[in-house]
């Protein structure tokens, strides 16, 4: 990953022949959207035939907006195939999986979308409109191009900002002060199809990924309901994406999230909150791995970077290229997580430390 910080592409006139393609491509989406289809009412008594494509709890209220419209008939839901989880390695099904048990919606559950017998078990379904929120896999042209109103999609960034697998880390990562969720319609690229609309949301001092990521994905299914009657109807126009806007994130890697002490204070504390709840902000002491679940940046005082020192009474910080970062839980590699004082009464010789 690249640490979540965004890279903007430079130039329109700079992006390769291939992503021109596929920005025509999008265009030609949203024209023969409109030129091939008038639109129609939503209404119980002829229901939109509906395919829903999720993995995560955050993909669930999402799924229950489409299951809770009575115009809306959600005739399958895709999620990729059990794993094995936990130490015992038994098989899981996804959180959409079990939610789409208990709403009585059938599974499908193939491994790839990129093969002719799921495309043709896809295609005998008849769907309409096909909502992705989080599934995970990309999909081909070919299921693209199967539903009369096209592939919808709930992306947790205000669109081009932030495009690929990691959004929510990367605005909090960036410090961004506002984020949102994107309704979209799917293309070939990666995030790339035009934009149906949005909802924003100021990021507090107190949000982490985990709790964010749950927010805008709420923010997204009650987005999707409001929109979806004014999509099919043809009342609503999907814009294409400024490219030249874009900014990209990447898949998250466990080294992500180990502290270098030369970094701001500031920077720290958004990395920890961006890291959570994996892979979190770690360093390691006397060769174990410590890792530091709740921190805050100071604004005053001073020490050098990595070197534990205490403030105030019972209370740690770390001094950083600028700065310290206080330090209020922290877990310690095979011990159980603990706030400072308790963590000093049991390793005083951590004052004066040097961490990482």
């Amino acid at each position: 990953m690249l640490n979540c910080v965004p890279l903007a592409i430079t130039s329109f006139r700079k992006i390769p022949h291939q992503r021109l393609r596929l920005i025509y491509n999008q265009v030609i989406a949203l024209s023969t959207h409109f030129a091939r289809e008038s639109g129609r009412e939503l209404k119980p008594e002829n229901p939109l035939r509906a395919v829903f494509m999720g993995t995560p709890r955050f993909a669930v209220p999402a799924l229950d907006i489409l299951a809770s419209n009575p115009a809306v008939d959600p005739v399958a839901v895709y999620t990729p195939p059990d794993r094995r989880r936990g130490r015992g390695r038994v098989m899981e099904p996804s959180p959409v999986k079990a939610r789409a048990h208990e709403l009585e919606i059938p599974v499908y559950q193939p491994s790839t979308l990129r093969n002719r017998n799921a495309v043709g078990e896809l295609s005998e379904l008849k769907p309409e409109i096909i909502v992705v929120v989080a599934y995970g896999r990309l999909l081909p042209a070919d299921v693209l191009e199967l539903p009369r109103f096209g592939c919808l999609n709930l992306h947790p960034s205000l669109l081009p900002r932030h495009r690929g697998p990691s959004p929510v880390p990367g605005a909090i990562l960036s410090g961004d002060e506002t984020t949102g969720v994107t309704l979209m319609l799917l293309d070939e690229g990666m995030d790339t199809g035009p934009v149906i609309a949005q909802r924003t949301r100021n990021i507090g001092p107190e949000d982490d990924a985990e709790n964010l990521t749950t927010e805008l994905f709420r923010d997204g299914a009650a987005l999707l309901d409001a929109t979806l009657p004014a999509w099919v109807s043809g009342d609503v126009v999907a814009r294409p994406q400024d490219d030249g806007q874009a900014t990209y994130t990447s898949k998250m890697e466990r080294a992500d999230g180990s502290a270098d002490w030369d970094r701001p204070a500031e920077f720290l504390w958004r990395q920890q909150r961006a890291y959570t709840p994996w892979p979190g902000l770690h360093t390691t002491w006397q060769g174990k791995e410590l890792k530091l679940l709740e921190v805050s940046p100071l604004p005053d005082g001073d020490a050098e970077p990595g070197a534990v020192a205490r403030f105030e009474e019972h209370r740690l910080a770390v001094g950083t290229g600028e700065g310290l970062l206080a330090i209020h839980r922290l877990q310690l590699e095979g011990r159980r997580p603990a706030v400072a004082a308790d963590f000093v009464r049991g390793y005083p010789d951590f004052i004066g430390a040097r961490l990482g």
